[in-house]
């Protein structure tokens, strides 16, 4: 299978002694969902930054086949941005620095709108929006660039649970419809679990186990990973057997 990413020997650095990460590797296939997770601090996002070519990498190499655009966590805006402005943004390489968006950009922009079904949001602001719209905007967004592959920072944080079922959803439609390349950070087992077919846990500064979603997702390796037992369960939902990861979280006596 073609690749989208390939990384051997990734190291980061933000001086001689201080390594975020050494020796990390992998293999992404174009057209799948790659999840990285990891505890705080652990360089999940300094390694997104590092794909997306934000951050040069102290040592190792990476190649990228193909364009990648960037969703970062939720997050407001600092001027009163309508929600067609924001997705029109995402447009900025087609239209270049000192031009104006075309007709044909704003119906780019709708349609990606449209899809996500906030077209008739096109000019609320973008900060009157519930954090799982302001959410799909960015990734509307995202979409209008062209990109190959998507790169999402903790796309589900902050969210309600029903949101973090949209963004979900999402993201496995986009993979397996459209066949873009997804790459999205973590902290929840389970959404890796539901959408993801390969994953990264970054469990040390050079311990990782990256390899298929339901090889590497174990009860061993996740304890490793969060210090907190995680229990593995499996229960038939809607005629269709369904598999997530429960924390186990004890009461003192």
């Amino acid at each position: 299978m073609n690749n989208a990413v390939i990384f051997q020997n990734l190291a980061h650095a933000y001086s001689p002694d201080v390594w975020v990460y050494k020796a990390c590797s992998a293999s992404i296939p174009k057209g799948s969902v790659f999840a990285i997770l990891g505890p705080n601090g652990r360089g999940k996002t300094t390694l997104l930054k590092t794909l997306l070519k934000l951050h040069k990498p102290t040592c190792g190499t990476l190649e990228v086949f193909g364009k990648m655009a960037f969703v970062p966590q939720l997050f407001s805006v600092t001027f009163a941005y309508s929600v067609l402005d924001m997705v029109l943004m995402g447009r900025a390489s087609k239209i270049g620095l000192f031009a104006q968006p075309n007709a044909k950009d704003r119906t780019i922009a709708l349609a990606s709108l449209e899809r996500f079904g906030l077209a008739h949001l096109a000019h609320h602001s973008f900060d009157e929006l519930s954090g799982g719209q302001r959410q799909m905007v960015i990734i509307a967004r995202a979409l209008v660039a062209e990109a190959d592959i998507l790169v999402l920072d903790e796309p589900t944080s902050a969210l309600d649970m029903k949101n973090q079922a949209l963004v979900l959803s999402w993201i496995h439609r986009l993979s397996k419809e459209d066949g873009l390349t997804v790459i999205f950070t973590t902290h929840h087992p389970h959404h890796a679990l539901s959408v993801a077919d390969n994953a990264l846990l970054m469990i040390g500064e050079e311990y990782f186990e990256c390899g298929a979603i339901k090889e590497v997702l174990t009860e061993e390796n996740l304890l490793k990973l969060y210090g907190v037992s995680m229990k593995h369960v499996a229960f038939e939902f809607e005629h269709e057997m369904v598999e997530s990861f429960v924390p186990v979280f004890m009461k003192k006596r």
